[in-house]
């Protein structure tokens, strides 16, 4: 590991315990056009909304970090989703009966559960087992941390990561 980015780490972790991620994420997700960006994200360009919320809160902070945990990642594919799934094909049934209504609220909360599981588990290894770095002044901007120089970048997509970063507090000064 790189001594910079072990120092620069070991400054992070104290002001990330200082702000719980699902706190961040309920409060981010809350203002004008996030939500609407996110399930874009989510939904025409496969996007993990968890993920996302999760890099803004590193982002205000002015860290990155590399891949998505490999056990976050089987969480959401092994239990978000799935109910995610489920609670979406139930919709059509749900609005002519009020008994599958009542589940697919059920499977809503789940559904938000979940979530907050896994924003959890971010949470707990960005605290105690992942190293960041500091975003280069060449990545200023979410879109360039967010994005590699491969992804293949629509409007929308732009849009959507624009929206979302119009709402996050400003960065903080290089520390």
């Amino acid at each position: 590991m790189d001594p910079d980015s072990t120092e620069f780490t070991a400054r992070l972790r104290p002001r990330l315990a200082t702000s719980p991620l699902w706190d961040f994420a309920l409060a981010i997700y809350a203002r004008p056009g996030v939500e609407q960006a996110c399930l874009t994200l989510q939904d025409e360009y496969g996007w993990d909304v968890c993920e996302l919320l999760w890099r803004c809160w590193l982002y205000q902070q002015g860290a990155q970090a590399g891949a998505l945990p490999s056990e976050v990642a089987a969480w959401q594919r092994e239990v978000t989703q799935p109910l995610r799934r489920l609670r979406r094909d139930l919709k059509p049934q749900a609005q002519a009966d009020s008994q599958v209504a009542s589940v697919r609220s059920r499977i809503k909360q789940a559904e938000l559960e979940a979530e907050q599981q896994c924003l959890q588990m971010l949470m707990k290894i960005s605290l105690n087992e992942l190293a960041f770095s500091p975003i280069p002044a060449r990545l200023q901007g979410l879109e360039n941390v967010l994005l590699s120089s491969q992804q293949r970048q629509k409007k929308t997509q732009l849009m959507a990561i624009r929206s979302v970063e119009s709402q996050l507090d400003p960065l903080p000064a290089a520390r």
